[in-house]
């Protein structure tokens, strides 16, 4: 991302509403604390840096993901960058069900080419861009075209993630929700050791030899 932004790492941000205390650590995470003297206050993360949200080729705000699990899912958290005279938490709220909102003011957006994408780019991303625009014009491709090839140039400058790490992410995640047990994990594996034996008979029967492993 924009290099002059990274100045804010390392710097937390509070902000505070209610009983709830939010703190903003860019480029790390976001996190909630409940002010109260209860014994259980709720303490907890909202979202880890995870990529930006890049909207017209410009950076509009970083999204921090994988926080606290919310039901069936994890708490995220979208972070809106803002001129400011100041670097301040302005404003949180929570659009939906555990998908927070924060405003972040700092004056390091407020040039009006601080936040472009393009300029952060390698020499041989930015031709890849320049060959796009250029394709675009002449009308061999598509609107839709020139807006996937600029995802792919994102994720290869590591803007955005992949959507398979994402996928693979979040299969990790569900593999590891699944053995929460040892009966779960002795469930799944006696029907593991039942799939086994089903494909060694049908290795057999194709005359295709079963190499086997003391991790079996």
């Amino acid at each position: 991302g924009p290099a002059h932004l990274f100045r804010l790492a390392g710097k937390c941000f509070s902000f505070v509403e209610s009983t709830y205390k939010y703190e903003f650590c860019p480029f790390y995470n976001v996190t909630q604390h409940e002010q109260t003297f209860r014994w259980n206050a709720y303490s907890g993360i909202l979202g880890i840096w995870h990529e930006w949200e890049i909207d017209n080729n410009t950076f509009v705000g970083m999204w921090m993901r994988e926080g606290d699990s919310c039901e069936t899912k994890s708490r995220q958290t979208k972070v809106h960058l803002v001129c400011g005279k100041s670097n301040k938490l302005a404003y949180v709220s929570e659009p939906s069900t555990c998908v927070y909102s924060l405003t972040f003011e700092t004056p390091l957006v407020c040039h009006p080419h601080s936040l472009l994408v393009y300029p952060t780019l390698t020499e041989a991303l930015q031709r890849k861009w320049d060959e796009a625009e250029q394709l675009l014009y002449d009308e061999l491709i598509t609107d839709q075209g020139y807006k996937k090839i600029l995802k792919e140039i994102f994720e290869e400058a590591g803007l955005l993630q992949a959507a398979e790490k994402n996928e693979v992410r979040k299969q990790n995640k569900k593999i590891t929700l699944e053995f929460e047990t040892v009966e779960k994990c002795s469930k799944e594996y006696k029907q593991l050791s039942e799939e086994i034996k089903k494909l060694r008979v049908l290795l057999g029967q194709h005359g295709i030899a079963y190499r086997g492993n003391s991790g079996e």
